[in-house]
């Protein structure tokens, strides 16, 4: 208060241009000297190997990674601009949405004329889908929009051939598919239905007179909404509309249907409109599809779960009208993957230049005439962004593990790439604007310009918390698979083998009534108190759901009424699977600075989570336990802070892609710059 009112009364006296009455004990206001930038790279060291850090993070093709940045630099498509004495490429948000769209499909030409797509649909194995993986990843740091216009039609298009399509599909259509002589889109969205893909309302009938399927938009809330590639580019779709025979429905089924001719007139009986101006993605151009009686081909029916003969039978090898609704939603799950690996990347750029800033940007001081204090020098600074980077190296090992997963897939693993993508998918997209957002923040006004990138990504990664299926409801999928591997083990008298859940056969973990800062960094007590709470709400949620059936309602509205419990019990889930994943990439190491950094952002990793308020909730944390915790936060961010820009460095994000203000921001906002 004394300094304060000291500071008002010099301001008063020079407002006033009166003279203090006692000159010796108010310093006179005097101007400070301007401030300069200095590179954190001259008084922040690097305790370990960087790049040994990125190949763990990465995982798989560096070098890869690395040739595509270099040739997205060298073209002037990526918009290459000047800053602060150095180039940055981003997409010039300026631009009108038409212009936006059409620069996303210029540089998707460069790309391809590149080889950059070269075997996305047409090599098989292990290393064409990791190499696959690499490249998408890369190609989303630039732009949103162009990985989203990519993953339509390689992933969405080009998936629902691969798996719903047979040989002869495969044939005709992949090849040209990869070339992009055809572009594909994904019609399963509709107005009226959007996660409920089993309530849509498109109607496709059998004409056994001329062998074709007739597609039909039977009401304008089945018209197909928010079709990427469908207002401009798109010239094929994959329908996906209830199939009914001979006045029995068989459910819901994809089709291949024309939209567009080669020069682009849109076809006979198809009506397309826009869908508009969005809050990102506008380099997207998202579509409305209307199907007035459109007639396609027998064999554009992807029949590879069903068919229907020449003279109109119906024929599926799966009788089972559920199993056979869920074979329909493969495609999804290679969506969701990308999804997820995507929201860590941009958590990694968000991350990336917020503590750069934060370790040049200076705010006050903490005593008179003495130079201002870096912004990740204040602890409460420190407790806002390095906990977010515990966080995403922890969904780097886990997003690598998903990917590995579903490269190795086999019909056996089915259901656990179906739970751990929803799951991944989920939390990495909440983490991602989470993440974004206290970014933002923590870079001030400069986080609201677009040019330096972190306010402009929420916009663009917003959708992802809603698209490839809504977040909330995807998390209800995770509680229900968890719900029947409790059943199915309690039923059989069986050991929990799969999801992770293997924890359950053993003791349950009990916490400390005392916890000291040795147990709370020790990786037992962090996976035993993790576990702990994954099965207590486990079985509290078997209960819930059993005391609503055992008064007489269905299961399905005994789920909904165990929401909270369900949506715990996901939660819980997940932090567990990630921070598995954490420890599985630490053991990888041995022993050094790496691997002591890393098991102080795995510790970090951990507390923030049983910090979280259901270990207080369902009382596994005692009030002082709790309080020790929070303290030992405090303890490892500051450990931690020295460590900050080698962490973020790590990322292997070349300078170009981040931002001005992650450099020298005062050089790239002075009058100089503006002349330029």
């Amino acid at each position: 208060m004394d300094r304060a009112f000291q500071r008002t009364q010099i301001l008063t006296n020079h407002l006033l241009q009166s003279s203090p009455s006692s000159p010796a004990q108010i310093p006179s206001l005097s101007s400070n000297a301007c401030l300069n930038y200095s590179p954190p790279e001259l008084s922040e060291g690097y305790a370990f190997d960087i790049k040994e850090m990125r190949q763990l993070l990465d995982g798989h093709h560096v070098a890869d990674r690395d040739w595509l940045f270099g040739v997205m630099v060298q073209s002037k498509l990526f918009n290459p601009r000047v800053r602060g004495g150095k180039v940055f490429v981003s997409p010039d948000y300026n631009q009108s949405m038409e212009q936006q769209r059409e620069m996303t499909w210029k540089r998707i030409v460069y790309l391809l004329e590149r080889g950059v797509f070269k075997g996305w649909l047409t090599e098989k194995g292990e290393e064409a889908e990791m190499r696959r993986f690499a490249y998408f990843e890369v190609l989303g740091l630039f732009d949103h929009s162009i990985a989203i216009k990519l993953g339509v039609h390689y992933f969405l298009w080009g998936g629902a051939i691969q798996f719903f399509g047979t040989k002869h599909h495969h044939d005709k259509w992949l090849r040209d598919t990869e070339n992009y002589l055809i572009k594909g889109c994904f019609a399963m969205t509709e107005l009226g239905h959007g996660s409920n893909v089993r309530g849509i309302e498109t109607v496709t009938t059998y004409d056994s007179n001329t062998g074709e399927f007739v597609i039909n938009t039977s009401c304008e809330s089945a018209q197909k909404y928010w079709i990427g590639g469908a207002a401009n580019h798109a010239t094929h779709t994959i329908v996906f509309s209830q199939l009914n025979i001979n006045g029995t429905n068989q459910g819901v089924h994809a089709f291949i249907a024309q939209i567009r001719d080669a020069v682009g007139n849109v076809c006979p009986n198809i009506r397309i409109a826009d869908c508009g101006h969005k809050i990102g993605l506008n380099g997207v151009d998202n579509g409305r599809i209307w199907f007035d009686n459109v007639r396609v081909p027998r064999e554009n029916l992807l029949n590879s779960v069903a068919d229907v003969s020449a003279d109109g039978k119906y024929l599926s090898s799966i009788k089972d009208p559920d199993q056979r609704f869920a074979a329909f939603l493969a495609p999804l799950t290679a969506g969701r993957v990308n999804i997820a690996v995507s929201a860590v990347y941009q958590s990694k750029v968000g991350l990336a230049i917020a503590i750069r800033y934060a370790l040049t940007r200076r705010a006050f001081s903490v005593k008179p005439n003495e130079p201002e204090v870096l912004l990740l020098d204040y602890p409460s600074h420190q407790r806002r962004l390095v906990p977010l980077l515990a966080k995403t190296y922890a969904m780097s090992f886990a997003a690598n593990y998903l990917k590995m997963l579903y490269v190795k897939r086999t019909p056996q693993s089915n259901k656990t790439i179906h739970v751990f993508s929803s799951s991944f998918k989920a939390i990495f997209t909440w983490n991602n604007m989470q993440i974004l957002q206290e970014c933002r923040e923590a870079c001030g006004g400069q986080g609201l310009k677009t040019e330096n990138r972190v306010g402009h990504l929420k916009g663009e990664h917003d959708v992802q918390s809603t698209f490839e299926g809504d977040n909330n409801i995807l998390m209800q999928q995770v509680s229900k698979a968890l719900f029947a591997e409790y059943v199915a083990a309690q039923k059989k008298n069986r050991a929990f083998q799969g999801l992770g859940l293997e924890h359950m056969n053993k003791p349950c973990p009990v916490i400390p009534s005392q916890l000291t800062s040795a147990t709370l960094r020790c990786s037992q007590f962090q996976m035993d108190a993790l576990c702990l709470r994954e099965r207590d709400l486990l079985k509290r949620f078997v209960v819930d759901v059993s005391q609503h059936q055992a008064k007489g309602e269905s299961k399905e509205h005994a789920f909904i009424m165990s929401y909270q419990l369900a949506e715990d019990l996901s939660r819980a889930f997940s932090d567990r699977a990630i921070f598995q994943k954490f420890v599985e990439a630490e053991a990888t190491l041995a022993a050094g600075p790496l691997k002591d950094v890393l098991g102080m952002l795995r510790s970090l990793y951990a507390l923030i989570y049983i910090e979280d308020v259901a270990f207080f909730r369902y009382g596994y944390l005692s009030v002082d336990n709790a309080a020790a915790v929070r303290r030992e936060i405090t303890k490892v961010c500051s450990e931690l802070r020295p460590h900050a820009l080698a962490l973020v460095s790590s990322f292997g994000i070349p300078d170009a892609f981040l931002s001005p203000i992650a450099f020298n921001w005062i050089d790239a906002n002075s009058w100089s710059s503006v002349q330029h």
